[in-house]
């Protein structure tokens, strides 16, 4: 099936400053991977589902600190009573595999599509394996160490970066259809706001986080 996201403003990869953006523009997904980029208005009319976004669409981010958020850092299950932000806790496997899988879900919601390890623990591995995140190779920043002090724990990659450090890799046609839709109205905007204002999380094609 043949999806088609609408954004105010797309900007296929704000890694490059030279690169043009498209006002009014849209993304073509066709199943797992980016069929067209363009203007909505010639994107339109070809029998595909449309998603009405509104806001900034760019590329996935990724997440620098995914060996402290998912092997050490503990997302509680909320029937834990222990808060919604990450902790330091020694768990046993069981606990750690879901805490990975909540951890996970969360990057979502920051528009993350691709995430660094290293990352050591089977459990972890196999959560990350199965979200459809990418798993980069080698450390992040700081080795992928703690962020220490750095807000919600991690979890907002331009917390470190700018959108065009942060972004994955950019919107290409026969890509992976990998990005984020964000409640700002360009990339300066996006930049001071956080990427806490994502409204969708698209991966492979599949729309995997929508905010309420």
């Amino acid at each position: 099936m043949l999806t088609l996201h609408r954004a105010a403003l797309l900007v296929p990869d704000p890694a490059d400053p030279t690169a043009p953006s498209i006002t009014d523009g849209a993304v073509l997904v066709d199943g797992a991977t980016v069929a067209a980029l363009g203007p909505f208005p010639e994107l339109s009319g070809r029998g595909a589902r449309v998603r009405e976004w509104g806001g900034l669409l760019l590329p996935g981010l990724r997440n620098p600190f995914g060996h402290w958020l998912l092997e050490r850092a503990y997302h509680p299950d909320p029937r834990e009573d222990l808060g919604g932000e990450p902790l330091l806790l020694e768990v046993d496997p069981d606990r750690r595999g879901g805490s990975a899988r909540r951890g996970l879900q969360r990057m979502l919601a920051y528009g993350t599509t691709a995430v660094a390890g290293p990352f050591e623990l089977p459990v972890v591995r196999t959560a990350v394996a199965r979200s459809g995140l990418a798993a980069l190779p080698g450390a992040g920043r700081a080795g992928g160490g703690e962020p220490a002090g750095e807000q919600d724990g991690g979890l907002d990659p331009l917390a470190v970066g700018t959108p065009g450090e942060m972004v994955h890799r950019a919107l290409t046609v026969g890509a992976a259809a990998d990005f984020a839709v964000f409640d700002a109205p360009s990339v300066e905007a996006l930049a001071q706001a956080g990427a806490g204002c994502c409204l969708a999380t698209v991966l492979g094609g599949r729309l995997l986080y929508r905010r309420r």
